[in-house]
C-alpha cells in the first residue's frame, strides 16, 4: 500500500501513460486495457490513468504501479464528463485508485454545482485521498489549488468553449503554472511526440499523462492518413 508521498515520488519526471478506450472505439475492453498498461508498464511508465471501475480492476491485475482514476459518466445538459459527481469520486475512492482526477473547471456540473460548491464536500469526506484538478485555464488551476487540490494537470486545455482554439500542448500555460503553483503540475493534452515531452520537462514540470499518441491506433493512424491525402 502507497502513501500519499509514495504515490507523488514514483511519478516525479516521469511519464504516466493513459490507457483509455471509449464504448465506440475498437479497444473498448477491460481485458484490452489491462494489456495496454501492461505494454506501458514494459516500456517504463511509472503511472497509469484509466477510465472506468472495470478497467482499473482489470489494470491493477497486470501492474503495479499507481493509477489515477477517472470515470467519464455523460450527463444530459452538461458538458462536464470527467468524474463530474460526488457519485463517481465514492465508486473511484472504493476501487482504491491512488490519485482521483476530476474535472475542475469553472462549468456547471450534472448536479448544478460548481467545482467550488462540491469540491469542499469531497475534501472533507475524503481527507486523505490524492485528488488531480483537470483544468483548462490559469485561474481554473488557481482555484483548484485553493480548495485543496493535490496536484494540477492542464488537461481540459483545448477542450472547453473558452480554450478551444488554443493549440496543443498548451506550453504557455504550463509554463506560467509551474512558475506560480505551489503543487505539482502535470502536463496533459496533446503532447504527440517525445520532443514535446521532453521541452515539457524542461520547463519543470512535475509529470506528465501522455494517451493517444501511445494508446489509440485509430487515432494515430488516422493523423499518418491525415499527412498523405
Amino acid at each position: 500500500m502507497y502513501t500519499n508521498r509514495n504515490i507523488l515520488d514514483m511519478i516525479q519526471r516521469k511519464l504516466v501513460v493513459s490507457c483509455q478506450a471509449l464504448p465506440e472505439e475498437p479497444l473498448h475492453s477491460p481485458f484490452i486495457m489491462g494489456r495496454m498498461a501492461y505494454a506501458a508498464y514494459l516500456g517504463g511508465a511509472s503511472g497509469i490513468r484509466a477510465n472506468s471501475v472495470d478497467d482499473i480492476k482489470e489494470i491493477k491485475k497486470h501492474v503495479d504501479l499507481p493509477i489515477i482514476g477517472i470515470i467519464k459518466s455523460v450527463y444530459e445538459g452538461s458538458e462536464v464528463f470527467i468524474t463530474p459527481t460526488m457519485k463517481e469520486v465514492d465508486e473511484l475512492y472504493r476501487e482504491g485508485v491512488d490519485m482521483i482526477a476530476m474535472d475542475a473547471t469553472d462549468r456547471r456540473r450534472p448536479d448544478g454545482l460548481t467545482i467550488t460548491e462540491l469540491f469542499p464536500h469531497i475534501r472533507e469526506k475524503y481527507k486523505n485521498q490524492l485528488f488531480m484538478a483537470d483544468c483548462s485555464t490559469y485561474e481554473e488551476a488557481l482555484t483548484a489549488v485553493e480548495l485543496g487540490f493535490d496536484s494540477i494537470g492542464t488537461t481540459l486545455s483545448g477542450y472547453t468553449e473558452a480554450t478551444k482554439d488554443k493549440s496543443l500542448p498548451d506550453f504557455d500555460l504550463i509554463e506560467t503554472l509551474v512558475n506560480t503553483l505551489s503543487v505539482p503540475v502535470i502536463a496533459e493534452g496533446g503532447i504527440s511526440t517525445p520532443e514535446e515531452l521532453k521541452k515539457l520537462f524542461d520547463l519543470g514540470i512535475y509529470s506528465a499523462v501522455v494517451g493517444s499518441a501511445i494508446t489509440r491506433p485509430m487515432e494515430i493512424t488516422k493523423k499518418f492518413m491525415k499527412a498523405v491525402e
